[in-house]
């Protein structure tokens, strides 16, 4: 570019910064032709801030919004989804009235209309009975795909311990009308105990940017741990057998005596799950206490980090390790307690799954948002029109 095309290019950009171009604008000795002009013009809005490229850039900074839910939403807990064909799949805790099978299945054309269309399993495994003859549920599944294969990831224990489990079930398909539609018992992949500091329950899968597959899991205790998972197998990987450390809450300076039995309400963090957007490695947990309706104080929260196995830090740069965490989704008049999320990365735009609790009736009711990234983070709104769900 010669001295006198450059010169009317700055000129260009700082006309078009202060928004005021001029066709009278000049080279230092002679008026410019109006097909350069054009030409340097459209150069100039690339380059300059606020211009229709950087719009663009942007352009999932919008605000998050809400996705009106309605049919078999009520006593959804835990909710995980993913998308087989033209039909979104929803996992969830099986609580409510209607105990019929584990792990109920949900499926939506739209996300929008709900409809119960089966279980996982019929009845808790056997082997999972003789293991924890006490466990009359199974929770938090956690569906992922990799080699091949739906991966189905949930946990069994029994309510305010630790002696519990992560199981997996695999299928090649999502869709119950297939005839390779079947669910693989795949067993026991992590188990945790009373002498341990961690609890095996609530796990996702996360795919890191090589390819490896990593297992976060944790509730209350010594908060979010992370195993590296086996791709072949879905077990745990026998190269790297270390217990990652992700996120704790931080221990008050005179917290209240813990319930009999029980660990601290202070200790309260669960329900990791993992995503990997742009530069960054998110983890969302769940704070506080879910599960007492109308009292459920949950919150979703998240950190970040350059890496999956941590360490993970909030907007303010506290460490999660250390109690920190930036608030996603907080309870409102209409619901509270709203956790248990797990998030769907779409072409169309990220959404976030997760149920809160009816602020009148305390009955749980599945909550989708769609995904605002703004500078680096992560939006996601609660409803409160008294008409929503």
């Amino acid at each position: 570019m010669n001295k006198k095309t450059f010169a009317c290019l700055a000129a260009i950009v700082v006309s078009v910064q202060h928004r005021s171009v001029s066709w009278h604008l000049q080279t230092p000795n002679s008026p410019m032709n109006k097909h350069i002009f054009l030409f340097l013009l459209g150069v100039a809005w690339i380059l300059t801030p606020g211009s229709r490229a950087v719009e663009a850039q942007d352009s999932d900074s919008r605000s998050p919004q809400v996705i009106k839910v309605e049919g078999d939403v009520e006593f959804t807990h835990d909710p995980s989804i993913f998308k087989d064909g033209d039909t979104w799949y929803l996992f969830a805790t099986g609580s409510g009235p209607d105990r019929k099978g584990q792990l109920p299945v949900r499926c939506s054309k739209d996300l929008h209309r709900w409809a119960r269309c089966g279980y996982v399993l019929p009845t808790i495994p056997e082997w999972i009975q003789k293991e924890s003859p006490q466990t009359r549920e199974l929770w938090a599944p956690d569906i992922s795909y990799f080699n091949g294969e739906y991966h189905l990831y949930y946990a069994f224990s029994v309510f305010g311990k630790n002696t519990s489990g992560i199981a997996l079930l695999t299928n090649r398909t999502l869709d119950p009308s297939s005839h390779d539609f079947h669910w693989a018992d795949r067993g026991l992949v992590l188990r945790s105990g009373l002498g341990d500091d961690f609890n095996a329950i609530d796990p996702n899968l996360v795919i890191d940017a090589r390819g490896r597959t990593w297992l976060a899991f944790g509730s209350f205790w010594g908060g979010i741990k992370m195993r590296r998972i086996d791709p072949k197998t879905g077990g745990l990987s026998a190269k790297d057998t270390r217990l990652y450390s992700l996120a704790t809450r931080k221990r008050p300076d005179n917290p209240p005596a813990a319930p009999p039995g029980l660990p601290g309400n202070w200790q309260a963090i669960e329900a990791p799950f993992l995503v990997h957007h742009g530069k960054f490695y998110y983890l969302f947990a769940s704070f506080d206490l879910c599960c007492r309706g109308t009292k459920s104080t949950y919150k979703t929260m998240v950190g970040r980090s350059r890496k999956a196995t941590g360490p993970y830090v909030d907007a303010q740069g506290t460490p999660m390790l250390e109690g920190g965490g930036t608030p996603l989704l907080v309870g409102n008049q209409r619901w509270v307690g709203p956790g248990g999320e797990s998030v769907l990365q779409q072409k169309d735009g990220d959404i976030i799954v997760f149920h809160a609790y009816d602020a009148q009736t305390g009955r749980p009711f599945l909550q989708i948002s769609s995904i605002a990234w703004v500078k680096g983070w992560p939006q996601a709104t609660l409803g409160d029109d008294p008409q929503s769900h």
